[in-house]
């Protein structure tokens, strides 16, 4: 299976294009769109929402995921990695260090392969998707291998205390894993706080508290409200966590 993360959203034919590109290499491919509202031209932001979901993917899912505003850079490179057993197919911008950092098992490659017709700005239809197909296939373009030293990932922490993504309900999620902070904990926003619940309905209509939501991260939310709007909360804002006095 081919699982699609990218930043395209659904309106224009991106999307559509992809899933063309690898059906134009087999039609027998399957493929399932995990998500294409990853935060806008944010590799940094989107490497710790893609980390937050592949627990729930395939053992051996060939993930192709293009968050990519430096196109066309010659020195940005395409990449290849397998980790623990699942392939990953996109730019080596960021976007799989959070990943990489956490598994236990792990493989780079640079992709030497190259298309017919390669277009500046539209790698993700043209250069990726075909290679993630391929490799979904069991095939192996042209590649060369990377030593794990070659692409640097040492200064990404496994926590980041920002807003990585607001969702279609408002609510905000922080690139925190939930496991790393205590129940106890507040989140200061500005003036306010909130406490953590462990449901919406375990606190009012209308008043907030951070949770740790069904992926494994801190969120921010407001029960029947939109936090990102109570909060004045966007993509990038820092989060500040506090142990209260007792």
């Amino acid at each position: 299976m081919i699982l699609l993360f990218t930043d395209y959203g659904w309106q224009g034919g991106y999307v559509g294009q992809l899933k063309a590109a690898i059906q134009r290499v087999s039609a027998s491919l399957s493929m399932l769109d995990l998500q294409h509202d990853a935060p806008l031209f944010n590799p940094r932001a989107s490497a710790y929402l893609l980390a937050s979901l592949i627990d729930f993917l395939p053992a051996d899912a060939v993930v192709l995921a293009v968050i990519d505003p430096g196109v066309g850079d010659a020195a940005r490179r395409p990449l290849v990695m397998k980790a623990d057993g699942r392939w990953y197919v996109g730019p080596d911008n960021g976007l799989f260090n959070v990943i990489a950092k956490q598994a236990s098992e792990l493989e780079f490659w640079r992709i030497d392969w190259q298309p017919k017709s390669l277009t500046k700005t539209f790698h993700g239809r043209d250069l990726f998707a075909p290679v993630a197909a391929m490799l979904a296939l069991g095939e192996k373009p042209e590649m060369t291998a990377l030593a794990v030293s070659d692409v640097d990932f040492s200064d990404w922490p496994l926590d980041l205390a920002e807003v990585i993504y607001i969702d279609g309900f408002a609510n905000v999620v922080t690139g925190l894993r939930g496991a790393s902070v205590s129940p106890d904990m507040r989140i200061r926003l500005d003036d306010r706080d909130v406490g953590f619940a462990e449901t919406f309905s375990a606190v009012r209509e209308g008043e907030g508290f951070w949770y740790s939501n069904a992926n494994g991260l801190v969120e921010i939310a407001v029960n029947q409200g939109q936090a990102a709007l109570a909060y004045s909360l966007k993509i990038g804002d820092p989060i500040y966590m506090y142990q209260p006095e007792v």
